[in-house]
């Protein structure tokens, strides 16, 4: 064992031991907009902006509104069944940092490098515009779109978009239809206090795509099960056949879809205990171009995940996520080649004030039969330990310090794939919400 994987496993261990002495993950985001509705600080819901309380998570699981919605929020229409706002349900985050950092950018084929700046002007980093509101008694809408995000101006992007019935045909089952991320069944991305991100769901594929979730709680147990396109939330077809030029285009390029699900178990109050499973397809690589040029098959592929997460008092919360990733015949250069990988992370958050939260991140990786395939997916392997502290200088404003150690060491081989440069960093910056 080298002295960086020692050096790293005892970092886990501690981030472990740290875990299981630390309230459930949320599993969705609350934004600005519901306060405004409501007359309520963002206190209510948020123990730690973005993150959500006890009440946070009551109000998500009853569809995003309260019991007087309709006399708080609503145009007295005279219309039963009509439901305006009183005013556009409209709220903005935004992000701006400076990040001093060793990650550089490696040209996978040749290794030339065209940037590798230490010091890093991110601002803004991303500006979003988010709306909800319910519709009806049973139904609510959500969506945001990004107009700025990691140096990318001049478009806007809609990731989270979707309705939700909380009652479909009177049989207590949750339906939501349109993008969603699959990892919110577990723990969602956009409410973490890090910056640094749960890398396995973005590793895994598991994050924006378009589908349907069907969802109902049977006491300590809830079940959600659902089906999505499986190629993300960007790719449309215009249909050309049997005629010319139709007005109409197709999200989804196979005819299989991807069905996934989660059951999560309340183990009385001393933890929750999930276990998601994913099978469905997804297309091959070539091989050519250190693997970035796609196949045409279309390969099978499987994901086990157990996840777990807890709470010590209303301070400390502790989370755990473990991936099991298979996927057949991913590289056409030997299609009957199985390929195994696993990653996962481990996280506490330690809400000490209402002007304090601290976090410790670690994210763990292993390319395992996709090691020496010579293609970027040879990067998947990952070590890294995430430190950051969030001071509040108002509900809805915040400054953060990160600082993120990698303890994999770079790659030495003659390629230009996997680990090419050490991924370290320190960040400090602002995000705010209103």
């Amino acid at each position: 064992m080298s002295r960086i994987d020692d050096l790293f496993r005892r970092g886990a261990a501690v981030a472990l031991a740290a875990a299981g002495f630390a309230l459930a993950a949320p599993t969705a985001q609350a934004i600005p907009a519901f306060a405004r509705q409501y007359d309520m600080s963002c206190a209510a819901c948020h123990d730690a902006f973005p993150r959500l309380n006890a009440f946070g998570e009551h109000f998500r699981d009853s569809n995003f509104r309260l019991p007087n919605w309709r006399t708080q929020n609503t145009v007295d229409t005279q219309d039963d069944m009509l439901v305006l706002p009183k005013f556009p349900p409209l709220a903005i985050r935004a992000q701006a940092y400076v990040q001093a950092r060793q990650g550089e950018h490696v040209d996978p084929v040749s290794g030339a490098s065209a940037a590798d700046s230490e010091a890093d002007f991110q601002a803004p980093y991303l500006i979003k515009l988010l709306s909800s509101a319910p519709l009806s008694d049973h139904i609510t809408y959500y969506f945001y779109g990004i107009f700025a995000e990691k140096g990318g101006n001049g478009e806007t992007l809609i990731e989270d978009a979707w309705f939700r019935h909380d009652d479909a045909f009177g049989s207590g089952v949750g339906t939501m239809l349109g993008q969603f991320q699959l990892s919110d069944l577990m723990f969602p991305r956009e409410i973490r206090l890090t910056f640094q991100d749960f890398m396995a769901y973005r590793m895994a594929g598991i994050t924006y795509d378009r589908g349907v979730i069907l969802d109902r709680g049977f006491g300590p147990v809830d079940l959600a099960l659902g089906a999505v396109n499986g190629n993300g939330i960007t790719d449309n077809f215009t249909i050309n056949s049997p005629g010319y030029r139709r007005a109409d285009a197709m999200f989804d390029n196979d005819t299989r879809k991807n069905v996934f699900g989660r059951v999560g178990v309340d183990v009385g109050t001393i933890m929750t205990v999930g276990v998601f499973g994913l099978a469905g397809e997804q297309k091959s690589i070539t091989g050519l171009l250190a693997g970035t040029a796609a196949g045409t098959r279309d390969t099978d592929k499987r994901i086990y995940g157990l996840d777990l997460s807890g709470s010590i008092g209303a301070k400390t919360h502790w989370f755990v996520q473990g991936l099991w990733n298979e996927w057949d015949g991913f590289i056409d250069t030997d299609p009957s080649v199985s390929y195994k990988w696993f990653g996962g992370f481990a996280g506490v958050d330690y809400v000490r004030s209402p002007r304090w939260a601290y976090s410790l991140l670690v994210n763990y990786a292993d390319a395992q039969d996709l090691d020496g395939s010579g293609t970027v997916y040879e990067g998947i392997n990952m070590r890294t330990v995430t430190l950051a502290a969030s001071y509040y200088f108002m509900r809805n404003v915040k400054g953060v310090i990160e600082v993120t150690g990698d303890f994999l060491a770079a790659d030495s081989d003659a390629d230009f794939v996997g680990h090419e440069s050490k991924e370290g960093y320190v960040l400090v910056g602002f995000d705010a919400a209103f």
